[in-house]
């Protein structure tokens, strides 16, 4: 008597609901067909039972063929090392307490790399594997990071070192000869070490804006800027440093909303439109500052926004490379410079709640236009 009654509750332990199988999905709405990864399911006899459409596509294998076969069979996997990965991990066979595999680098017949992670499901801890989940990822994305990255640090490191090896030589050249140099040839030679050596800082600011932009890091302190101002000294440097004045036309339509915005930042937005209008456009550079509606789609209020314009009459962006324009390194027709410069206006501008888009001008040249959202502090709201 006693062994038949404590015998009951591990009878009614034992007698759990088995694990929804994959196609029970669909009872939650969800379809495996559906899910951006590759999903492939084997049952406790170690064949397939589930091989979505991901998987069909990541592997090149029809998931018709795919089903009802041997796991390592419909998913021949190796690791880099050329071993047979189902047999180095054995789900079925293995330490009962393993829950899984981690994600790692595997490779499909062919040698097509893969991002692979499995799942074994127990019905009770230390028990036998019932169903066996893997997850399969292309690499193709990591791998357009990890050039995009790798492209960042040579294009870096190559403007880095202009400037760097001038730094050096020059120092070098007045440290050993300072006396055989009249003032005029030292101040030429200090000027250039200085130019040089903001060029270099110019340069690691960059990539610290890229680092907080594509982290999602970008702080902007906002404080009551005003742009029509910030756009006169500009013009006033350019000005100076030899441009006509006449080759600048501002136009500021009145009244503008107050604006609240970062004004470091927006003054390196502003640079930046500027320089590219000068340096790679042609005739009058003409800057529009008008108020506009935000560019939040839930803030429909009218001139809550304030919209920069700058136009020149140069020969402007082809239709093609539009869609390219704000993308790390586009450098337009005409070399030189990093090309992250657009890369980091948008990143700026987007940090601000704004938007930027490129056109072509009237007079055929390109045209840039951001718009600035009226924001105030948090601690004014």
């Amino acid at each position: 008597m006693s062994v038949g009654t404590s015998s009951a509750p591990g009878a009614q332990r034992d007698a759990r609901p088995p694990a929804p199988r994959p196609g029970d999905l669909a009872e939650l709405g969800i379809d495996p067909d559906q899910l951006p990864d590759g999903l492939v399911v084997a049952d406790e006899h170690g064949r397939v039972i589930c091989f979505n459409a991901a998987a069909a596509r990541i592997t090149a294998v029809p998931a018709e063929r795919a089903l009802g076969r041997r796991l390592e069979t419909a998913l021949p996997l190796e690791d880099l090392e050329g071993r047979r990965w189902w047999q180095l991990t054995d789900p079925y066979g293995g330490l009962a307490i393993r829950v899984g595999q981690p994600e790692r680098n595997l490779l499909l017949p062919g040698g097509r790399e893969v991002l692979v992670s499995a799942r074994y499901v127990r019905t009770r801890p230390t028990g036998p594997v019932r169903r066996v989940v893997v997850t399969l990822r292309d690499t193709e994305a990591r791998r357009r990071t990890e050039r995009s990255h790798a492209e960042l640090i040579a294009t870096v490191a190559h403007e880095l070192r202009s400037p760097l090896t001038s730094v050096k030589g020059f120092t070098a050249t007045l440290l050993a000869k300072w006396e055989r140099f009249t003032d005029d040839q030292k101040r030429l030679m200090l000027e250039t070490v200085d130019a040089d050596a903001d060029r270099v800082t110019r340069l690691i600011a960059e990539l610290l804006d890229i680092s907080r932009i594509d982290s999602g890091r970008l702080e902007v302190r906002r404080q009551p800027v005003d742009i029509g101002a910030a756009v006169g000294r500009h013009i006033q440097a350019y000005v100076a440093a030899g441009q006509r004045a006449d080759r600048f036309l501002l136009r500021v339509q009145h009244p503008l909303p107050d604006l609240w915005a970062d004004p470091d930042k927006v003054d390196q937005v502003l640079s930046n439109l500027l320089e590219n209008a000068v340096r790679h456009g042609e005739g009058t550079v003409t800057i529009d500052i008008t108020p506009s509606a935000s560019p939040r789609e839930r803030e429909n209020v009218e001139n809550a926004a304030t919209s920069v314009t700058v136009s020149d009459e140069g020969p402007g962006i082809p239709e093609e490379s539009m869609n390219r324009v704000f993308t790390r390194f586009w450098r337009g027709s005409k070399r030189g410079g990093t090309g992250l410069g657009l890369y980091i206006v948008k990143g700026i501008v987007e940090a601000h709640g704004g938007t930027i888009t490129v056109g072509r001008a009237p007079g055929g040249g390109a045209q840039f236009r951001f718009t600035l959202p009226v924001a105030a502090p948090a601690y004014l709201t």
